[in-house]
């Protein structure tokens, strides 16, 4: 394995320190939980060895709400171990896969380290971000270990039709690899969730966590879900290897959490549409700015418009010295830095406001 850190962790806002930053704009997620808003009981909690697959009431909670059995679930520390297990397991280095890009970036950097060859999809402004699924197709050998995608895609929210999910786990299957999809921010789809993708086909591979939908990245609670039950026993066996278990603390609070998601979801989507019209608007009457308007998730990747005379590095720097406003640059996804990652659901919707307005003066001070 050849580790090297992240941009997007190197320049995280817990990393840079929240201190200074007035307006959050960065983050990918809601706004974060306090336990008192939870209103968890840990009282009697035994500080034991939990159950490898993870707590008991989780797993069942988890299953109901994807429409998996109890038995194709393995809970997971967050999203970023089960796609650092699906990674190490499935591929060798010198192996092959084929990643949309943009992407999350541990979705890459897991593959680099391994030095497997890794096929890009390269989205595109142009084409409003979209996946091309013959384009998809045509990257595809007969070396391909597994396909990865997000559903929202992050960082620009947009989004597959149902048809076109259906139509890559077919491709999947013909090709006789997998489908790795990353379903953090599902629940947040505007028109409505799509299928969870495991529950399609046993060559794919569901991910998610409680940090992004439910605003929990603190206890660090993930999950992963396939059909194929040797391949689940063998991402047990490297949980197993990497930590035995999970947290018996952290996934007592995720059950918990995740049991009132029915009452938490309404709140959550309707905090969410009133943040992206704050942020519609904006980006409506900001000239200088153009956008692909995300059909789901907290996140949008808008650019500086290519005639606008504007210094980027100056751009950034004025932006958080002066105005106090932190974003997620292009370049955390190997992007231009015209573009930047603008997440709308974290902030109060005052400090939205204040961020916003802070771009538009920063873009004005760092024009040429």
């Amino acid at each position: 394995m050849k580790y090297e850190r992240m941009p997007i962790e190197i320049e995280s806002p817990e990393e840079f320190g929240y201190d200074k930053i007035q307006y959050n704009l960065s983050e990918s997620s809601v706004r974060d939980r306090t336990l008192s808003e939870v209103g968890i009981q840990l009282q009697d909690l035994v500080l034991l060895y939990g159950e490898h697959k993870g707590h008991r009431g989780l797993v069942e909670v988890i299953a109901k709400a994807s429409g998996m059995a109890p038995s194709e679930v393995l809970v997971t520390f967050g999203a970023a171990e089960a796609l650092f297990i699906i990674a190490t397991t499935l591929l060798e280095k010198g192996d092959e896969l084929v990643v949309v890009r943009p992407n999350y970036a541990t979705n890459i950097f897991t593959p680099r380290a391994i030095q497997a060859d890794i096929r890009y999809l390269d989205l595109t402004f142009e084409e409003q971000w979209l996946v091309d699924v013959d384009k998809l197709a045509a990257l595809l050998t007969p070396r391909t270990k597994y396909v990865s995608i997000t559903v929202p895609h992050n960082p620009t929210g947009q989004m597959l039709s149902e048809a076109n999910l259906r139509r890559i786990v077919a491709l999947v299957e013909k090709a006789g690899c997998r489908l790795l999809v990353d379903e953090t921010y599902r629940e947040m789809t505007f028109g409505g969730p799509l299928p969870c993708a495991a529950s399609l086909s046993d060559r794919a591979i569901s991910v998610s966590s409680l940090s992004k939908t439910y605003g929990i990245p603190g206890i660090r609670a993930g999950w992963l879900l396939c059909q194929d039950k040797a391949l689940l026993e063998t991402f047990l066996g490297a949980k197993e290897q990497i930590g035995i278990c999970g947290s018996v603390v952290d996934e007592e609070i995720a059950f918990q959490a995740l049991r009132q998601q029915d009452t938490w979801l309404p709140e959550i989507t309707g905090r969410i549409q009133a943040a992206f019209r704050i942020t519609r608007d904006w980006m409506a009457g900001e000239e200088l700015m153009e956008w692909v308007e995300p059909k789901g998730g907290v996140v949008c990747f808008p650019r500086i418009k290519l005639d606008v005379p504007v210094d980027v590095d100056k751009f950034y720097r004025v932006l958080t010295e002066d105005f106090g406003t932190y974003l997620g640059p292009g370049h955390w996804f190997e992007q231009s830095r015209r573009h930047f990652r603008l997440g709308f659901g974290w902030p109060t919707l005052p400090e939205l406001k204040g961020g916003l307005q802070g771009i538009s003066a920063a873009l004005r001070a760092a024009m040429t």
